[in-house]
């Protein structure tokens, strides 16, 4: 059975077409689904009660179950936990800060990154999501918000998995968000986090879009990143570095580092002023992000007075920063930490 989340209106259309169904139909549908936010194919009460049996039997309206969810203490951070059709079990995180609704998806169940720091790749790359197993994670986010009289504003691939090692999924999803018949969620407000796959980065160039491009940085050098990133080892600095600035060029969209500080790893001012010289000339930011801790992860988040103190460094040579507040931190709102602690429950689904 296909998901009707996959399929562009004309596709749609088409598909209807081979089943003797006018064109108008498929907008009526699409009108349902995406404006009117109805799941339920017998809801939808100007079809026609055999369009209605023929809609049931060939197409499908969710791929996603909701497994779990969980509420910061604040409210400003919730974290949906899915199941997939196979078991499988993959999570998106809603931001709420002021008048943005962001929505952190997964690409990927698990990640082949493995990077040092992050739940996601702990269990390694299961497999990838569908089109529409990434796209439903938005719509489902955006059918809770609706329902407050909200909407998803922003749309972040910084979940579980390497985008770039899920290429045409991803950028299709990416349309399809974009549709003015669907979400109609501008380009500029998605955001794409590669751990620097080089050929991914000049790929993703050539595709004209307007989307932003972060890079998860968090190191000043090839060496330490490569301890803590696997994938380092593959890609060099300079060459991630290099195919991250020909993006900007290309897209006209400023550069963003991820730099995760991790104490006694890469947060001393030495560090700091060596990722100054590294980035110097960029017209870039680099968001310093408080490492979350992750259980059975023996690494441990800086103090507030080094964090400020590696800033400083970095001002000091025009560097311009953010610091991300951390987000989330008593549900586990760190990339795979609630499907992980899932997995390791007795009541884990495995298939």
């Amino acid at each position: 059975m296909q998901s009707i989340h996959s399929l562009t209106l004309d596709a749609f259309s088409h598909l209807l077409a081979e089943e003797g169904e006018k064109a108008f139909r498929a907008k009526q549908v699409f009108h349902w689904v995406y404006e009117k936010r109805v799941c339920d194919w017998d809801l939808m009460s100007d079809l026609n009660k055999s369009l209605r049996s023929k809609l049931k039997e060939k197409f499908s309206l969710a791929s996603l179950t909701q497994r779990n969810v969980e509420t910061s203490k604040d409210e400003e951070t919730i974290k949906f936990l899915w199941e997939l059709s196979d078991g499988k079990l993959v999570e998106s995180v809603l931001i709420c800060s002021k008048e943005r609704r962001t929505v952190c998806v997964s690409s990927q169940v698990g990640c082949p990154a493995r990077c040092a720091f992050c739940a996601s790749g702990k269990e390694g790359l299961l497999r990838n999501l569908t089109v529409d197993e990434i796209f439903e994670q938005v719509y489902q986010i955006d059918q809770f918000l609706h329902a407050k009289g909200q909407r998803v504003s922003h749309v972040v691939f910084m979940g579980m998995g390497e985008p770039f090692e899920n290429y045409e999924n991803v950028v299709k999803t990416i349309h399809l968000l974009n549709d003015e018949n669907r979400l109609n969620i501008s380009q500029r407000r998605i955001t794409v986090s590669t751990v620097g796959v080089v050929e991914g980065i000049r790929r993703f160039m050539r595709e004209e879009l307007s989307v932003n491009l972060v890079l998860s940085l968090h190191a000043p050098n090839q060496h330490i990143r490569k301890k803590i990133i696997p994938y380092a080892r593959k890609y060099p600095l300079e060459d991630v570095l290099g195919a991250m600035v020909a993006y900007a060029r290309e897209s006209r969209r400023d550069i963003t580092y991820e730099y995760t500080l991790m104490e006694g790893i890469n947060d001393r001012p030495e560090h700091a002023e060596e990722l100054a010289v590294l980035l110097k000339g960029q017209q870039c930011t680099v968001n310093l992000i408080p490492y979350n801790p992750v259980e059975g992860l023996h690494l441990k988040r800086p103090s507030k007075e080094t964090i400020e103190e590696f800033r400083q460094v970095l001002d000091s040579y025009g560097i311009v920063t953010t610091w991300r507040y951390t987000k989330g931190k008593d549900i586990a709102a760190a990339c795979g930490q609630l499907a992980l602690k899932e997995n390791s429950s007795p009541l884990a689904v495995t298939k």
